[in-house]
């Protein structure tokens, strides 16, 4: 039996922007997925002892056949990280079960090609992916997207003709509250909203100068451990995002609820629905904001430590 697992992400800023080759950043949270894997004499593999199933466990079924494994394979997955609410579950399931079936194969791969490797299986269940949320529940910490090589390279991603430098970032302690809206939004045709948008009008392609500049100094807020100006950035990227017609009204909302208790809130990841953060000192005040106006909340701490062997 081989046990690893991952942390949990957020994207912290730059959502729509990086589609655009702008950077953004994404830092690992304390909530974690657990794989187990061992062989089980089998010819049928099974997921929490059921068998296996693409419908169900379409990212382990790949991430199988990635690392070239027979199928008699007993899986066992848990944690404490809720799936569909904006925490990266997929890429975390995705990068736990790399860590423990190449263990269970008996070979040694570094954080560097387990990452890329969850990028391809996110990219070929999803259709449409990039390597932040692989790159960050693998490294743990900060990670940084950008076109451009710069301090903290890790490596760099391509995929035909697109390219994205993945960077390590420095993260202070830091209290989140993740607000669900339970609205669910296809990432998708929120991409195309904003490219069609970003095509047509001037006016859009000033938002995401301003949302590119915006992650630059969210950077430098991160590394310095400033969390009034990250609170402040949060702020203005939401409301960037909010005019690029990606928000919803039910994250306004919460967003709104929460800024008496917190640096800054947001939404995070593609909008329309999903989830929102909040950067606060009062993790249970906001919380108990959160589900007063009717979203599912749950608290994270920033997490340093990414893909872990467990004993």
């Amino acid at each position: 039996m081989v046990k690893y697992s991952a942390p949990g992400k957020i994207i912290l800023f730059g959502e729509h922007a990086v589609v655009f080759g702008k950077p953004a950043i994404a830092i690992a949270v304390e909530r974690r997925v657990y794989v187990d894997a061992d062989f089980n004499g089998s010819d049928i593999s099974e997921v929490n002892g059921y068998p296996i199933d693409h419908k169900f466990h379409s990212y382990i079924i790949e991430a199988i056949e990635k690392v070239g494994l027979e199928k008699n394979l007993s899986i066992d997955t848990g944690g404490n990280l809720p799936s569909g609410a904006g925490l990266g579950s997929s890429a975390s399931v995705t990068v736990a079960a790399l860590g423990a079936l190449h263990e269970l194969k008996g070979d040694k791969p570094d954080k560097e090609s387990i990452a890329k490797e969850g990028f391809d299986i996110e990219l070929q269940v999803q259709g449409s992916a990039s390597p932040i949320d692989t790159s960050t529940v693998t490294c743990g910490g900060g990670v940084m997207l950008s076109n451009k090589k710069r301090d903290g390279f890790l490596w760099k991603v391509k995929r035909e003709e697109k390219f994205w430098n993945v960077h390590k970032r420095d993260i202070p302690d830091m209290n989140l509250v993740v607000g669900h809206t339970g609205i669910h939004a296809p990432t998708p045709p929120l991409v195309r909203k904003v490219r069609e948008f970003y095509d047509k009008n001037a006016f859009a392609r000033e938002i995401i100068e301003e949302i590119g500049e915006l992650v630059e100094e969210g950077s430098d807020a991160l590394e310095e451990g400033d969390l009034d100006k990250l609170g402040e950035l949060m702020n203005r990227n939401h409301k960037l995002l909010t005019i690029l017609g990606v928000s919803h009204t039910m994250l306004d909302r919460l967003v709104k609820a929460t800024a008496k208790y917190s640096y800054g809130a947001k939404l995070t990841g593609a909008g329309g629905g999903g989830a929102m953060i909040a950067l606060t000192d009062r993790p249970k005040k906001v919380a108990e904001v959160i589900r007063l106006w009717g979203g599912n909340p749950y608290i994270v701490l920033s997490a340093t430590e990414g893909l872990r062997r467990e004993d």
